[in-house]
């Protein structure tokens, strides 16, 4: 059983892409961003930390974290072994994450396994489940139609990215939300539905080799409960598969039966549940 700590995320894909593609919409996160930074590597201030676990008969365990985020943990199973590796090997080189996420199995081990090696305590933040879309069923009598957020959005999408981050209880400021929301518009990746004025946002966000995940999604207040957000989805995730892709994935809030509802009602399906975890 070996760790291997990768430089480049071109490095940490070899190893780890075709295992995290036997079930790509579960892996979804891990994939995403480890692909996001191959693709991006002029976006990334800080270095990332990206390491995986292996014997002979293939992959065990792989870990991702951009600082100052959570690590991202998967593991062929919730042995304690290899995950004691990377806890190990974070610590003896300095990485310090705020906690982790993972298929709830693993990412309890993990956080057991770290506190033992780290000392302190870990407590569950969110319950979350991963959804796969590969048909559409749209929601039939809502007004409106999706558009591309534009430059002249700005303010307004940078302000629900951040009311986002807190409703969701994320990490992230005024600051570095409106920086995201901007790289997001350059690449067209920001959608609207729009009734004369905006009044739900869903993005493309992580791109995988097979399919694309949704999400940030969000309503304010003001306009929730009106089928916008159903509406916004359906149809950003139908413009997703027209566009060649074969699969939509997205993260929901077990906390939110609401929003889950709204999701299997047009079309996503359960895929695993992700348990997301603070160290204390």
């Amino acid at each position: 059983m070996k760790l291997t700590r990768h430089q480049i995320a071109a490095a940490f894909l070899a190893h780890t892409q075709a295992m995290l593609e036997r079930n790509e919409a579960a892996n979804n996160l891990m994939l995403g961003i480890a692909m996001r930074l191959a693709e991006h590597p002029d976006r990334i201030k800080t270095p990332p930390y990206l390491a995986t676990v292996e014997r002979e008969s293939g992959l065990l365990a792989a870990a991702v974290m951009t600082p100052p985020h959570r690590v991202i943990i998967y593991g062929e199973s919730a042995d304690a072994v290899p995950l004691r590796l990377i806890a190990d090997d974070l610590i003896a080189g300095g990485w310090m994450p705020p906690g982790t996420i993972g298929p709830a199995a693993v990412a309890r081990a993990f956080s057991q396994v770290w506190t033992v090696a780290r000392g302190g305590q870990f407590r569950i933040h969110t319950h979350e489940r991963v959804y796969e879309l590969r048909q559409v069923a749209p929601p039939a009598g809502v007004p409106g139609a999706l558009r591309v957020a534009t430059e002249s959005d700005l303010d307004l999408v940078a302000r629900w990215m951040f009311a986002f981050t807190q409703d969701a209880r994320l990490d992230g400021t005024v600051e570095s939300t409106r920086e995201i929301a901007e790289f997001r518009i350059d690449d067209r990746d920001l959608f609207l539905w729009d009734v004369g004025q905006p009044v739900s946002m869903a993005a493309k966000s992580r791109r995988t080799t097979h399919g694309v995940a949704v999400g940030p999604v969000y309503t304010p207040p003001d306009f929730r409960r009106q089928g916008y957000a159903s509406a916004c989805v359906a149809a950003l995730s139908q413009q997703l598969l027209d566009a060649g892709w074969e699969f939509c994935a997205l993260f929901a809030d077990l906390a939110n039966p609401t929003s889950n509802s709204v999701y299997q009602k047009i079309g996503y399906r359960p895929v695993c549940d992700f348990d997301e975890y603070v160290f204390e």
